[in-house]
């Protein structure tokens, strides 16, 4: 059962390849969507060195495709197919957990590259999702947000406390309606934690991001 995780540097992603790989699946490489210039992530504006540092530390290969919101779905098709040819993938990984269009979305994309679609994370409470990522040892820190929740979080680890604060906002814990993105700093896939350091924070079309650097 050869797979790739569409890894968004994350912990859902990050949570959904751990799952997947105890369930059997073998993670033959990460696929990433960059933005058109290929300097950072198109969801969560993670640079593509700290995308290849999570690569290294997890020891599998990370595959990175350029592409604007109009191309996207083309890009990802094309990019899904020629992995498919390469590692002989039959699945794909993929972290959402109830939102019917963004499993509907995977599950076209996948058919469209023989692939099948597999979501581990799927229909499970966000909450105890969540805290079941921190017990498993996933260290993230938020690097982008919207303007409800406010520049402060930026750059802050996520912590049973954080979690708590957040619920208490109106926000949801896992962010799953996009109020919040994270990136894995640390978990029992990597050899080794990253050091990443915040050394702006971005204001860009209503939504809050981290410029990030690795440490030397």
């Amino acid at each position: 059962m050869n797979s790739v995780c569409s890894w968004s540097g994350g912990k859902d992603s990050c949570f959904a390849l751990m799952q997947a790989m105890k369930e059997g699946y073998v993670p033959k490489v990460l696929l990433n969507v960059l933005n058109e210039e290929g300097r950072i992530s198109r969801s969560h504006g993670i640079p593509l060195a700290i995308l290849q540092e999570q690569s290294f530390a997890a020891g599998i290969p990370i595959h990175f495709i350029e592409s604007s919101w109009k191309d996207y779905e083309l890009k990802f098709i094309q990019g899904l197919k020629q992995l498919t040819d390469r590692f002989e993938l039959t699945h794909a990984v993929f972290g959402d957990i109830d939102l019917q269009a963004h499993k509907d979305w995977e599950e076209k994309v996948c058919k469209e590259a023989g692939l099948q679609a597999i979501l581990p994370l799927w229909k499970q409470d966000r909450l105890q999702l969540v805290n079941e990522m921190l017990e498993s040892q996933i260290e993230t820190i938020i690097v982008s947000c919207n303007e409800v929740m406010g520049e402060k979080f930026l750059g802050k680890t996520v912590t049973p406390d954080l979690i708590t604060e957040l619920q208490q906002s109106g926000i949801d814990p896992c962010g799953e309606n996009g109020e919040f993105h994270t990136l894995v700093v640390n978990c029992p896939l990597f050899e080794k934690k990253l050091q990443v350091q915040v050394m702006e924070k971005l204001h860009y079309e209503h939504y809050w991001f981290c410029k990030l650097q690795m440490q030397a």
